[in-house]
């Protein structure tokens, strides 16, 4: 697991492939986006962005959080703070989705010494390069217990 002192501005992670399938899509946009371009094909291919089934945002925000949570092991667990993020793509059936993680920024608390908030860039990529999506993310991290106990 991975502490604050264990991490540096400049630290990449890259996770593993993800599949994304036809039935995981409409299953994931049945429950929780339930359009037309997310569940049915004919329809899709008549949209005049996606022109064809394109898994949601959503679902593939679901995805890179998984891929986080695999590659990315902070101890403690991946507590946000803040994100924003961006879809510049559609995630398509059939992709392979790796999400690959810089550390931009490490700022140890002033107030809390057992703690501080780390920034990453997340981009997930699918098997060609395309970038599906990106987020910048601030999470909170507990420094080594030794650590902030001798200062």
């Amino acid at each position: 697991m991975l502490y604050l002192e264990d991490l540096n501005i400049g630290d990449r992670f890259i996770s593993r492939d993800y599949e994304m399938t036809l039935e995981e899509v409409k299953q994931f946009a049945g429950q929780y986006d339930p359009q037309p371009f997310h569940l049915d094909e004919e329809a899709a291919a008549q949209h005049p962005i996606f022109q064809g089934l394109a898994a949601s945002g959503w679902h593939t925000s679901a995805v890179t959080m998984r891929l986080w949570t695999e590659c990315f092991p902070v101890a403690g667990g991946l507590l946000g703070t803040e994100s924003s993020l961006r879809w510049p793509r559609p995630t398509r059936v059939g992709d392979q989705i790796h999400v690959e993680i810089e550390i931009t920024a490490i700022v140890p608390s002033k107030t809390k010494i057992d703690r501080g908030i780390v920034s990453y860039v997340t981009q997930a990529l699918n098997q060609h390069g395309d970038v599906l999506l990106i987020s910048t993310t601030k999470i909170m991290v507990f420094r080594k217990p030794t650590s902030f106990l001798n200062d």
